[in-house]
C-alpha cells in the first residue's frame, strides 16, 4: 500500500515539478527539452508500475486536505481513472519529442511558457485522472481550463486572443452555470460525493431531479463539445499543432468525456442512468452532433478545423455510448477515449508535418504532394484508417462495441448514425491522401523536402500504437472489465 502512495504522488508530483523547474532553464534550450523528455519519461515509468501495483479491491486514498467535512479533496483510483492516467502518461513523452522538433523548426517563441503550461496541464490531468470524489474532479477540471488558456493564446495574436475568450467563457462559463450546481446539488441530496459504483442517489430520489441533475452534468462537461457547447473547439485551433494534440488526444476533451464516464457510472449508477428520459434525450443529440459535426468537417478547408470538428464528432460517440448505459456501449465508450486518442493525434501531428514541410494549411492546397513527404501522408493514412473505424487499426475495436451497443438498446436510428457518421469520417478523412498521392501537383516548384526529425519519430511511434493496440488491447480490456466487473 505504501508504494502505490507513492507511486500515486509521483503521478501528481513530477509534471508540477517540471513545470516549476522549467523556467531556470530558460536560457537553455538543450536543457529545458531534456528536462521534459526525462520528467515525461519517470512520469510513464511510475504510471505503469502503478497499474502493476494497485489492488483495485483496497485501492490505495490519499487525502490532500478537508475544506468541509465529508468533502475531502480525496484520490483514490478505480480502473477507469488508472486508463485515462495511463494514456496520458504514454502520450506525454511523445507529444513532447514532437513539440521539440516543431517548436524549434517553427521558430516559436516563448517556448520555455509553452513547455511550463503544457506540463502543469498533465499534472492537473492526472489530478483529474486520480480523483477520488466529485468534488476533487470539479477543482482540477477547472484548473485544467486555467492552466491550458495560456497555451491557447500562446501566439498573442488577436485571434488567438479571441480564441482564448471563447475557450474561457464557454468552459468556465458552462461549469460555473451548470457542473458546479450539479456538483452542490448532488452533495444536497445525497450527503456524498464520494464515487460508488452502483451511484449516491438513495432510491427514493425523485426521477424529476435525477433527469434535470443529468442534464446540469453534461451541459456542464462542455470539454465534451457536445452541440450547443462546442464552438470553442474550432476557436482553439489557432494554437500551435502541439497544443492542438493536447486539445484533443491528451488531456482536455479526454477530461471531458472521462468526467461524464465517471458522473455516469460512479454518481448516478448504470442501471438509474438507463431509466431516465434525460439520457435518452442526450443519447439522441449526441447522434446529431455526430452526423453534424461530420458533414461540417467535410466542408472545411482547412485541415485543423477539419480535424477539430471530426473530434468533436468522435466524443459525442463516447456520449453516446456513456448515456445508453449497456455493458457493451460502456466498453465502447471507454475503449474509445483510448483508441481516438492515438489516431487523433497522429493526425494532428501530420497537420503539423506537413505545415512545416509545405507551408501549406489548406486541404486544397496539397495535391501531389505525396511524392515529397511520403511519411507523413502514409501515417496520417493510417491514422484516418483507425479514426474511421477500419481494420487492421484500434479504432475498430470500440466502434464495434458502440454500435453493438445500439444494437442492444434497439436504438437502430443511433446505429445509423454511427454508421453515416464513420462514411463521412472515410470521405473527409481520406480526401487529403487522395489529392496527396494522386492529384496533379498544382503548383510546378517541387521545393518541399521530409527532413528526419523528433516529429516524425513520434508521429510514427503513435502510428505504430494504432496498429498494436488492434493487435494486443488486452490491457485496455482488462481495465474495462474491471469497471463492468464492480458494477
Amino acid at each position: 500500500m505504501e508504494l502505490s502512495i507513492t507511486l500515486m504522488l509521483a503521478l501528481l508530483i513530477v509534471p508540477l515539478a517540471v513545470a516549476l523547474t522549467l523556467p531556470f532553464f530558460n536560457s537553455s534550450p538543450n536543457l529545458r527539452e531534456a528536462v521534459t523528455l526525462l520528467g515525461s519519461i519517470v512520469l510513464l515509468i511510475c504510471a505503469a508500475m502503478f497499474y502493476q501495483t494497485i489492488d483495485f479491491e483496497n485501492p490505495p486514498q490519499l487525502i490532500l486536505a478537508i475544506p468541509l467535512p465529508n468533502y475531502p479533496i480525496l484520490f483514490s483510483p478505480d480502473p477507469l481513472g488508472i486508463m485515462f492516467s495511463l494514456l496520458v502518461s504514454t502520450l506525454w513523452p511523445i507529444t513532447s519529442l514532437y513539440a521539440i522538433g516543431y517548436m524549434r523548426q517553427h521558430k516559436e517563441l516563448n517556448q520555455t511558457r509553452f513547455y511550463c503550461f503544457f506540463a502543469l496541464s498533465i499534472a492537473v490531468t492526472q489530478a483529474i485522472a486520480l480523483s477520488g470524489n466529485m468534488l476533487t474532479l470539479f477543482i482540477f477540471y477547472e484548473m485544467l481550463t486555467l492552466a491550458t488558456f495560456p497555451l491557447v493564446t500562446h501566439a498573442g495574436s488577436k485571434q488567438a486572443k479571441q480564441a482564448g475568450r471563447l475557450y474561457l467563457g464557454i468552459l468556465m462559463g458552462t461549469s460555473i452555470m451548470f457542473l458546479l450546481l450539479a456538483t452542490i446539488w448532488s452533495a444536497n441530496i445525497a450527503g456524498t460525493l464520494a464515487f460508488q459504483a452502483d451511484g449516491i442517489f438513495p432510491a427514493d430520489t425523485d426521477p424529476l431531479l435525477l433527469n434535470i441533475l443529468l442534464l446540469l452534468f453534461v451541459f456542464g462537461t462542455a470539454k465534451a463539445a457536445l452541440m450547443p457547447f462546442h464552438r470553442w473547439l474550432p476557436a482553439a485551433m489557432v494554437a500551435p499543432v502541439p497544443v492542438s494534440a493536447l486539445l484533443h488526444a491528451v488531456a482536455v476533451v479526454k477530461a471531458g468525456v472521462f468526467t461524464l464516464l465517471k458522473v455516469a457510472i460512479y454518481l448516478f449508477g448504470i442501471d438509474n442512468i438507463s431509466l431516465l428520459p434525460a439520457a435518452d434525450f442526450l443519447a439522441y443529440l449526441a447522434g446529431f452532433t455526430i452526423v453534424a459535426a461530420s458533414l461540417i468537417a467535410l466542408k472545411q478547408d482547412n485541415i485543423k478545423a477539419r480535424l477539430a470538428y471530426s473530434t468533436i464528432g468522435q466524443l459525442s460517440y463516447i456520449i453516446l455510448g456513456t448515456m445508453l448505459a449497456t455493458s457493451s456501449s460502456i466498453m465502447g465508450s471507454s475503449m474509445h477515449i483510448v483508441t481516438h486518442a492515438f489516431g487523433k493525434i497522429t493526425l494532428f501531428f501530420c497537420a503539423g508535418a506537413i505545415l512545416l514541410a509545405t507551408h501549406k494549411t489548406r486541404v486544397s492546397e496539397l495535391n501531389g504532394i505525396g511524392k515529397q513527404i511520403p511519411i507523413t501522408l502514409c501515417c496520417f493514412t493510417l491514422a484516418a484508417l483507425s479514426t474511421i473505424g477500419l481494420p487492421p487499426f484500434a479504432g475498430m475495436w470500440s466502434k464495434w462495441w458502440l454500435v453493438q451497443g445500439t444494437i442492444e438498446s434497439g436504438q437502430l436510428i443511433l446505429t445509423a448514425s454511427l454508421l453515416i457518421s464513420s462514411l463521412l469520417n472515410l470521405i473527409y478523412l481520406l480526401e487529403i491522401p487522395l489529392r496527396a498521392f494522386f492529384f496533379q501537383q498544382s503548383t510546378t516548384a517541387l521545393t518541399f523536402k521530409e527532413p528526419l526529425s523528433p516529429h516524425l519519430l513520434a508521429i510514427g511511434t503513435t502510428t505504430l500504437l494504432c496498429l498494436l493496440l488492434f493487435l494486443t488491447p488486452d490491457p485496455v480490456y482488462h481495465l474495462i472489465n474491471l469497471i463492468d466487473k464492480g458494477l
